[in-house]
């Protein structure tokens, strides 16, 4: 599946908010951190929040989302984009 081309980095943020609960703890400059703590488990993403993420960007960070959930890639971005 196809990474979206026009997708930001809050839009990128409220779907990894409401799929895998991840929450912003904390911004500095333009980019954001985002925790999901599962039991004593935590696991933090870097998210610039650019108006259009890189398409590099965007896969590093899904790519990083489904080594710690021990999933594939293609079932992240399926998740987060559809389809």
């Amino acid at each position: 599946m196809r990474l979206p081309r026009d997708l930001s980095g809050e839009d990128l943020a409220r779907l990894l908010r409401r799929r895998y609960g991840y929450e912003p703890v904390r911004q500095r400059g333009s980019h954001m951190t985002l925790t999901r703590t599962s039991g004593e488990e935590s696991h933090s993403v870097t998210v610039p929040r650019h108006r259009a993420l890189r398409v590099g960007t965007l896969g590093g960070i899904v790519a990083d989302v489904a080594a710690h959930l021990g999933t594939t890639q293609d079932a992240v971005r399926r998740e987060l984009f559809g389809s």
